[in-house]
């Protein structure tokens, strides 16, 4: 691999910075939207159990074991064109991971057979997030290391993917419970026609996004085809001796337990414990805001000073013990407990911001010890691993909703609505306390080693 110095090859700036935005505002237009109101549409618009929806969601996370890695070697694979190595693949499959997501939510079929809807849940669900998501986010998250090969660059990038996440959370967290919530009988309930024609217009805006991201990213670092045989073997032994994945890939599975609870909760604690679909959207804004405002301008100063594993363990540790005192105060008023979740947000925030960063710094590492550049199989390995995160929290939240009684005749007994406000702070109380055990036990790459490889990687490519 070789840094390419040509003199049409613009420097690193502002465009690449807005362009990768663009790229994660356009993925979580269609994985936000999922993760925060599939189970919700489905159980309350659809009629199937909350189970049966967090089962399918879980199982689905199985094919992407195959899927995941395969797009990651045929992207190691792959070679570079005019356009680069990794962002052909965005313009390519964002039209189809967009019309995937719009078919998920179709409330049309509200009236057909049970089975009809199971299979259609199913169907819509794997082809969007197994097979065109994986094809999009696979590149888009690789192609970190094919834009700059200066640390500080990555970092930046890092943090303006989050930003990128972030307005898209924004946007679907403030805009979706203010836009497909109707009121019947007093109390909030999800209109299924408003959350298709939604669906729909996010469709669109993440297409629109994934083409800024194509025009406005460059990439300068060469990072040539990996034509060595596959060895399916070798790999997955390599992938159990890199502990700096292993430890991400732990943190990883915990953070999206915590963070995807919290937000599948908000699709109840607000509308059914607090009969508020304002304050949900009220949440939505809150957090963002404090990621865009706290989080953002100050995670890459403090990375730097103290190291991104020291800041994440700090700040996950103490998002946790904040939803543990929530659930002993358990505030009666709405925006007392917003305000809870917005400080738990900005521990969450620090993390998010710059963990796209640490997984830059395990490629770095794992080339530094095997001599072989695999961002794309690193990154797919990695992507897997969110994915089980986000499979375990679906599961998870619709196993616990049907334990606790949940149904849409039952939405607002207090009983159900007290284990729902529960689950709103033990989930994320549990999944962010065990990002920061993984981190702390488990990943290796501290400060002291980070600046390590650098050093090193920076004198082999001199070379």
């Amino acid at each position: 691999m070789a840094n390419i110095t040509k003199s049409s090859v613009p420097p690193f700036g502002m465009k690449d910075k807005l362009g990768y935005m663009f790229g994660d505002f356009g993925n979580d237009f269609t994985f936000i939207l999922s993760s925060s109101f599939m189970l919700k549409f489905y159980t309350d618009v659809m009629g199937i159990s909350a189970g049966v929806v967090g089962t399918l969601m879980m199982a689905a996370r199985f094919i992407d074991a195959f899927t995941d890695v395969t797009m990651g070697q045929i992207v190691d694979r792959s070679k570079p064109n005019k356009y680069g190595k990794f962002r052909p693949w965005i313009r390519r499959m964002c039209g189809p991971v967009a019309i995937a997501s719009f078919l998920i939510f179709q409330a049309g079929f509200a009236n057909m057979s049970y089975g009809f809807k199971v299979f259609w849940m199913a169907f819509t669900y794997i082809l969007w997030g197994s097979i065109f998501y994986t094809s999009v986010n696979i590149p888009y998250g690789s192609m970190a290391s094919a834009i700059s090969a200066d640390p500080k660059d990555r970092a930046d990038l890092s943090t303006w993917r989050t930003i990128g996440s972030s307005l898209a959370s924004l946007v679907i967290g403030t805009g979706v419970p203010l836009v497909a919530y109707v009121t019947v009988d007093g109390n909030p309930v999800m209109s299924g026609s408003r959350m298709t024609i939604t669906a729909g217009v996010f469709s669109i805006c993440a297409i629109i996004c994934y083409l800024c991201c194509f025009n406005l990213v460059t990439e300068r670092v060469e990072v040539p085809a990996n034509n060595q045989k596959l060895d399916i073997v070798k790999l997955i032994g390599s992938i159990f001796k890199n502990r700096a994945l292993l430890g991400i890939i732990a943190a990883a599975i915990c953070l999206l337990v915590g963070m995807l609870g919290m937000q599948g909760m908000s699709g109840y604690v607000f509308p059914n414990y607090y009969r508020s679909a304002a304050a949900q959207s009220a949440s939505a804004f809150v957090g963002t805001a404090a990621t865009l405002i706290i989080c953002a301008p100050f995670a890459s100063k403090l990375s730097a000073k103290f190291g991104k594993k020291e800041l994440a363990i700090v700040s996950c540790g103490s998002s946790a013990a904040i939803f543990l005192i929530c659930m002993i105060v358990k505030p009666q008023n709405p925006y007392v407990y917003l305000v809870f979740y917005a400080l738990a947000f900005i521990g969450l925030g620090f993390f998010n911001t710059i963990i796209w960063a640490m997984i830059t710094d395990v490629i770095d590492d794992a080339e530094v010890r095997n001599g072989i550049r695999e961002d794309g199989t690193i990154y797919a390995v990695y992507s897997f691993a969110r994915k089980l995160g986000q499979a375990a929290s679906s599961g998870m939240v619709g196993g616990l909703l049907t334990m606790v009684g949940y149904t849409p005749e039952t939405a607002f007994d207090p009983d159900v609505t007290l284990g729902i406000f529960n689950l709103s702070c033990i989930i994320p109380a549990i999944g962010l306390g065990l990002v920061a055990l993984s981190l702390l036990f488990i990943y290796p790459l501290s400060k002291k080693r980070v600046e390590e490889n650098v050093i090193k990687l920076a004198e082999k490519h001199r070379s």
